[in-house]
């Protein structure tokens, strides 16, 4: 839907879920207006290349993972591979080939306007779009996320390597890819990619997998990869990146022949490269220096998600750099826009909902691996370094829930423990399935849940939630 109009109250860049919420937050029940200026797709990274196509892809794998772990099912489904043409095209079902006609609605049915371009502010409240002049009654809101960084690399660059776009839309599956990092993106991608039978070889920088997760999380995500055939490499310097005839064949597909990798002077060959080595925030373009802002950085923000010296401007999701996960993106642009809302109403901002507190040592987060790795607050390390007294309580999980769920249950549990407040300000959980436990430990973790009190909050049996229990009888 392209607005004719020029002047709105609220001009949000960036068309991701994190744009959505806060356009939405900001004029709903109300007859303000609001414009949503994207350049690519609206629904943004995550409907098209990151958090529900990755999500499509690894489903298949764990029902699969389930069944052979299940007497009475493993016998139907013995050693047969995932149908990688159906993964895929379930997996289309949910991007839509890359169509967002019903993301644009969705957004014309709650009265937000759509205009396609690139967005760069000019002046105070003052959005220019291909030549085109908008202006904000209220308020401009940033949600233009991040980037996949590509290193430096002596040819890599060069090689035309995937990114996460490519893992993510692959149209091609290659013989072997070479991952290079060790984080989300890299651990989720070498699950789908070896579920539809490529070869993995993992080069990590790092000591470990998941190194912003307690310890125990990324060795055992490491564990499992490597009994479906991961080979993974720690403490790997990637020196240089040679390919044969680059050619971007288009996303997902492999971009010419065959790539070397030297690797600690060893080389190693390959059918594809991913690079899954961070991200970058889109702001370098967004015109932040008219208003001596720096451009190309993360965008400070104050609790109200207001860019400090600009009351009318707001920066949300990614591209701030607090929190970068969808779902607290999604968290701040509803807090963005309910503030946008409030002040356009005149109404004070001393309720806690116009805040953005989980920021804050309270962010709950799931890794899709093939052993889940849930998690909330601050790891053991990070909580010794924030000064707090912390006891750690850890546990197998070893319930009735678990051993139900499937044969050969592994998993692991840890409670990070305030000792001076008697609450719990980490919890992580790694294991099939766990992904569920998270909320009940973001819950206890927002709350400030003493232990005391938790013990009467009773973990229905036979659930794997019953670890609760275990976690709280391992320190009485």
């Amino acid at each position: 839907m392209a607005s004719e109009s020029s002047e709105f109250d609220v001009i949000v860049i960036g068309g991701g879920p994190v744009g959505e919420n806060a356009a939405q937050y900001a004029i709903a029940g109300s007859d303000r207006t609001a414009v949503i200026v994207e350049h690519e797709l609206l629904g943004g990274e995550c409907s098209y290349w990151a958090c529900m196509p990755s999500k499509a892809l690894l489903r298949p794998s764990e029902v699969l993972d389930t069944a052979r772990n299940m007497p009475g099912v493993k016998e139907l489904v013995g050693d047969q591979p995932l149908d990688a043409d159906a993964v895929l095209a379930r997996r289309e079902s949910f991007t839509h080939g890359l169509d967002d006609s019903s993301q644009v609605a969705w957004a014309e049915s709650a009265g937000i306007s759509v205009i396609r371009g690139h967005g760069r502010i000019t002046g105070e409240r003052t959005v220019e779009v291909d030549g085109r002049t908008l202006s904000a009654r209220h308020a401009v809101v940033l949600a233009t996320g991040t980037t996949a960084s590509v290193p430096n690399t002596p040819g890599l660059r060069d090689a035309l390597p995937w990114i996460s776009r490519d893992a993510t839309n692959i149209h091609e599956t290659p013989g072997h890819i070479a991952v290079i990092g060790g984080g989300v993106v890299a651990t989720e991608a070498a699950t789908w990619l070896l579920s539809l039978g490529a070869k993995v070889t993992m080069i990590v920088r790092g000591s470990s997998l998941l190194a912003g997760s307690e310890p125990f999380a990324g060795e055992l995500v490491a564990e499992a990869l490597k009994g479906r055939g991961a080979e993974i490499m720690l403490d790997a310097s990637l020196e240089s990146v040679s390919r044969e005839n680059p050619v971007d064949t288009g996303i997902g597909r492999i971009h010419g022949g065959t790539i070397r990798l030297v690797v600690d002077g060893s080389e190693i060959v390959a059918d594809e490269v991913l690079v899954a080595a961070g991200r970058t925030p889109a702001s370098s373009d967004l015109g932040l220096s008219s208003l001596g802002l720096e451009d190309g950085r993360y965008i400070d923000v104050d609790d109200h998600l207001t860019v400090p010296g600009h009351d009318w401007l707001y920066a949300v999701g990614d591209v701030n750099g607090r929190a970068p996960l969808t779902h607290m993106g999604k968290y701040q642009g509803r807090v963005a826009g309910d503030v946008i809302a409030a002040k356009a109403d005149g109404k004070p901002l001393n309720s806690k909902r116009f805040r953005a507190s989980a920021d804050h040592g309270q962010i709950p987060q799931v890794v899709f691996t093939p052993v889940e790795v849930a998690s909330v607050g601050p790891t053991e390390a990070k909580a010794r370094e924030e000064g707090i007294d912390v006891e750690i309580v850890a546990q197998d999980i070893a319930v009735a829930g678990s051993s139900l769920q499937q044969d050969d249950y592994s998993g692991r549990a840890q409670l990070v423990i305030d000792r001076a407040t008697d609450t719990i300000v980490g919890a992580t959980f790694v294991g099939p399935g766990v992904a569920e436990l998270v909320h009940a430990a973001t819950v206890a973790v927002v709350g400030k849940v003493s232990l005391d009190d938790l013990w009467h909050a009773v973990p229905s049996y036979p659930t794997v939630s019953e670890i609760w229990l275990r976690l709280l009888e391992s320190r009485r």
